[in-house]
């Protein structure tokens, strides 16, 4: 495990942007496994729709591990609090195996759901506390949030006064009801973003999809309708599966399906980099990487960002 600040490196980026390489490279130089953030790639049998990328996570011949690929079967509904427990798990057994963990993926509740350590518990609102805390400002509000949390990570909770009070709300609560699963751990992650400029992007977008096309992603989708999945359930998962299942199913011609199914796939990548974006702006620090920079400098400039 390398020398660093950090207990977690994370590789985030919009469809298309070849983190998945990125990440598989960082991984080998770390002597890490990756742990997948991605909410459709749960899925076993939803391969090329999806973008697994398998081959990527294979280099000069060896394998390099991976979680949360391939754990639920295609027709179950995964959710962002499954996915928090089963990252929980991932992550400890990476470190088990005296490895560092390297995050992967564009789902940003996934994403955010890990670095901003969400507690998926209802907790209640707390009148009493708030009017209490009404009038103070956000470097008071910081300072009783580190009486909770002295190793304070997530400067996220500490944007403006608002978010501060909720999470001196939810801190206080939970002291106060320790029969509460609160096992999630603050990871101190290096956050690097991979992108393409727009024109660059939908390019790749486009090269990619046909590229799947041509590797039988419709057979993919036909193999899931054949062993019983409804189209329903299949659109449920969206783009590619959604355009091919209208395909398949006769709703609509090849043509059709191609052309909605790049527009969609445009359009999802631009809100992932909004999302991504908000995240900025709401103190997520994001390590920009140049989609078109080589590999070799990519990786020497996470080393760099590491700080080894």
């Amino acid at each position: 495990m390398p020398d660093s600040k950090y207990q977690m490196l994370t590789i985030l980026g919009p469809t298309a942007s070849g983190k998945t390489t990125v990440a598989t490279h960082a991984a080998q130089m770390l002597d890490g496994e990756v742990i997948s953030a991605d909410s459709r790639q749960v899925y076993r049998g939803m391969d090329l729709g999806t973008g697994k990328d398998l081959v990527d996570y294979i280099i000069d011949g060896k394998p390099i591990p991976y979680h949360l690929i391939d754990i639920v079967d295609a027709g179950y509904e995964y959710n962002v609090f499954e996915y928090q427990n089963d990252f929980l798990k991932a992550y400890e057994e990476v470190l088990s195996h005296g490895k560092f963990p390297v995050l992967c993926g564009g789902s940003g509740l996934y994403l955010e759901s890990v670095l901003k350590n969400y507690k998926l518990i209802q907790v209640p609102l707390n009148d009493e506390l708030r009017q209490r805390l009404a009038d103070k400002k956000l470097d008071e509000l910081t300072e009783i949030l580190k009486t909770y949390k002295p190793d304070l990570h997530n400067v996220t909770d500490i944007v403006n006064e608002k978010r501060a009070i909720r999470a001196i709300e939810i801190e206080d609560y939970l002291v106060s009801h320790p029969e509460v699963d609160r096992s999630m751990p603050d990871i101190n992650s290096l956050v690097v973003g991979v992108k393409y400029d727009r024109l660059s992007r939908r390019k790749r977008i486009t090269e990619r999809l046909k590229q799947r096309l041509d590797e039988g992603m419709l057979d993919e989708v036909q193999l899931l309708l054949d062993k019983g999945l409804n189209p329903e359930q299949l659109t449920y998962y969206g783009l590619e599966y959604k355009h091919l299942t209208l395909h398949l199913t006769g709703e609509l011609s090849f043509d059709e399906m191609f052309r909605g199914l790049e527009t969609a796939i445009h359009q999802f990548a631009k809100r992932q980099m909004t999302w991504f974006r908000r995240m900025e702006r709401q103190g997520t620090k994001i390590h920009w990487l140049d989609g078109y920079m080589p590999l070799s400098e990519k990786l020497e400039q996470i080393n760099l960002w590491l700080g080894r």
